[in-house]
């Protein structure tokens, strides 16, 4: 019997956080500070953009290099790939 069937509290695997009702109302809050302190707090958030920037740099390298198998690449084609 390999085939075993778990049973998740939370959102199902195919609906994901962001698309389930608590990630909504996180989305919808975020989308209302964001939008206050736009209009609010213009000043304030221009002060600290190019600082925003510049931490954008390294948190786009961290998560975007999960998307893919590593840095151990091979010269070859993989075995068993179709070329």
């Amino acid at each position: 019997m390999s085939d075993h069937a778990h049973h998740h509290a939370g959102p199902s695997p195919e609906q994901g956080f962001w698309r389930s009702r608590t990630g909504s109302v996180f989305i919808g809050f975020g989308v209302i500070a964001a939008a206050y302190l736009l209009f609010e707090h213009t000043a304030h958030v221009f002060q600290w953009l190019p600082f925003g920037i510049l931490l954008l740099c390294p948190l786009m390298h961290f998560f975007m290099h999960g998307s893919h198998g590593g840095h151990g690449g091979s010269d070859g084609p993989r075995p068993g790939a179709r070329s």
